[in-house]
């Protein structure tokens, strides 16, 4: 298991110095990087990726609304091995019948990017967890019906807002969860408030040591009263400091 910082992080340093931004995060030792909106910068995210040694083994785009095929070429030139959809609003999980729809479009999805070698994979918020279909989280009932090679990137901290416990959640999902997104903070919805792991409410090694199938533990933050360059150096830090224990 590795670590990666998700850049939607570092949004408004990435505006407006995104080859600066890339160096920063190298030098607090990150190794790998989570973009978002890469088609929009795939030209100089690649060269600034190349020039800081980092790499991108996955990628958020809303594959539901936009072109999959501008999509999944960005993310073979940029290296990206597993497309994640980010952002599936709250309407959309609260009947059997929306969640049926758009599981069966994710795997539409997964099947053209398997043409580009490309894996697909679901992001969730917290409304997933808060709606309960037929006895079960709508996360879960959802992740029954995808295809074998789709995956869940778990956002830990979304999870306990929604009011789950993210141990319990990750152990149920068992091998379908790959990539979990790591924050803290006070499991609120005020972003703002949100902390450097090991910081806040959430069980961080708990919750990480619960995902037995994890490639990689992605930092990030929805927003951060402090620097956000401190605030995910003391997250890495954190995270390097406890990783003898939990690193696979």
């Amino acid at each position: 298991m590795s670590y990666s910082i998700q850049l939607y992080t570092l949004r408004n340093a990435v505006q407006e110095d995104l080859a600066g931004t890339i160096r920063r995060v190298a030098e607090i030792g990150f190794t790998q990087v989570e973009p978002y909106n890469f088609v929009a910068m795939a030209k100089e995210l690649g060269a600034a990726l190349k020039e800081n040694g980092l790499t991108a083994p996955s990628g958020h785009a809303p594959l539901l609304s936009q072109d999959q095929d501008g999509i999944f070429a960005a993310a073979k030139e940029l290296g990206i091995t597993t497309v994640i959809d980010p952002f599936i609003p709250a309407e959309r999980w609260q009947s059997a019948e929306d969640i049926q729809e758009t599981a069966a479009q994710l795997n539409a999805a997964a099947q053209k990017g398997a043409g580009y070698g490309i894996r697909v994979g679901y992001h969730n918020h917290q409304w997933e967890l808060e709606s309960t279909i037929e006895g079960r989280t709508a996360l879960e009932y959802f992740a029954d019906l995808l295809d074998p090679e789709l995956v869940l990137e778990v956002d830990t901290y979304w999870v306990a807002v929604g009011g789950q416990d993210p141990v319990d959640i990750l152990t149920r999902l068992g091998d379908r969860v790959k990539l979990i997104h790591i924050k803290d903070g006070p499991l609120t919805t005020e972003t703002k408030a949100q902390q450097p792991a090991g910081q806040g409410k959430l069980p961080v090694l708990d919750v990480i040591a619960a995902a037995k199938s994890l490639e990689v533990g992605v930092v990030e933050f929805d927003d951060y009263a402090g620097d956000i360059f401190e605030g995910i150096n003391e997250s890495l830090s954190f995270l390097t400091a406890a990783g003898e224990g939990i690193k696979a």
